[in-house]
């Protein structure tokens, strides 16, 4: 046992500290980004704001709305083949370059996977996805992905430290997905004690894939854009959401109606809702790991996109970033005890 005294932070310990900026309007500041990636071939550009592969968040009509405003969604992994067929034929071939095909690492995932990219050769992105990204195995499998398809671009995860960062790089990812237990769904932290405060594990993980020439995630603990806004400022290359893209016409989830509101159902995909809806209940060697919630509905997706993508431009004007690209650099992060005057907060 040993333990590490310095401190770890989150998103609600830190703000970031404005200066001068000779940008006039927030319309002048540019989001769109673009990668080369470490192994695939693929050069893309776009908003690096991705919609979780959680089925009611990253479904296909979530994918639609946002590939037109050039975001990004990792499409959750309970669709099958001709589900992925019928909405390829329905989109334009642009979108493609907006969303991954989600996998788990059992044999009947490999056997969807292939099957789905067989019929669909153009998708370009995998996204290979387990809650603890640390076994030897989960490495063994990103290895063998990357042998079959050897031009896609991989997105592997999750893990918060910069050695299993460098690891699933090495091993053939492209894309590394950071964060265990921040999600608003997620009792990771509380069922485990296992977990890495969000920002730091976003400053670490980003340094080590950088230093290799790989990019990462920061996935979950956003609730606001603000917190997107930190996210990029401390080193991530993408932010994916899922709390809040939830709710919406696009997201999916069960339409529950109480009081005369309406509400959409929200949650974990290690919840026990999750895991009776897919594969029949929660097995007898391990426990719920997810919370269950009713999120108010908000109507369409756009007015959401919006507000973030809006938020985001402020942030930068407020540091004289004129580029998405510039806002790590342009972040000085102040520790903080409060955050917002909450006085007339619901």
């Amino acid at each position: 046992m040993r333990i590490e005294y310095d401190i770890k932070l989150g998103f609600k310990d830190v703000m970031i500290r404005p200066k001068r900026s000779t940008l006039k309007s927030r319309s002048q500041v540019t989001l769109e980004r673009e990668f080369k990636f470490l192994h695939s071939p693929l050069v893309w550009k776009g908003i690096p704001i991705m919609a979780a592969n959680m089925d009611t968040v990253g479904t296909f009509d979530m994918a639609a709305a946002l590939a037109e405003k050039k975001l990004f969604t990792t499409v959750h992994k309970h669709y099958g083949v001709e589900e992925w067929n019928t909405f390829t034929s329905n989109i334009p071939k642009a979108y493609y370059n907006y969303i991954a095909v989600s996998t788990g690492i059992s044999r009947s995932d490999s056997e969807k996977l292939k099957g789905i990219l067989q019929h669909m050769p153009s998708l370009q992105f995998i996204c290979i996805d387990v809650a603890n990204g640390y076994s030897e195995y989960f490495a063994d499998f990103v290895k063998r992905t990357r042998e079959n398809y050897p031009n896609k671009v991989i997105i592997a995860g999750n893990v918060v430290t910069g050695e299993m960062v460098e690891e699933l790089l090495l091993s053939g990812a492209d894309i590394v997905k950071v964060g265990i237990g921040p999600g608003s769904v997620c009792t990771t932290r509380v069922k485990t004690g296992v977990g890495y405060p969000q920002l730091s594990a976003i400053i670490e993980c980003s340094d080590a894939a950088h230093g290799l020439g790989g990019q990462i995630i920061s996935d979950g603990g956003c609730s606001s854009p603000g917190d997107i806004a930190k996210a990029f400022g401390a080193g991530a290359d993408f932010v994916m959401l899922g709390g809040m893209l939830a709710g919406h016409n696009e997201s999916g989830g069960e339409i529950i109606e109480r009081n005369g509101k309406s509400f959409r159902k929200f949650y974990g995909m290690s919840s026990s809702t999750a895991m009776t809806k897919h594969i029949g209940g929660v097995a007898d060697y391990r426990a719920s790991e997810g919370k269950t919630v009713e999120v108010p509905y908000k109507g369409e997706v756009e007015p959401t996109i919006q507000d973030i993508l809006g938020g985001l431009r402020s942030t930068c004007t407020y540091v004289g970033a004129a580029r998405l690209k510039e806002l790590t650099k342009r972040t000085t992060f102040i520790r903080v005890n409060e955050q917002e005057n909450q006085i007339y907060s619901e």
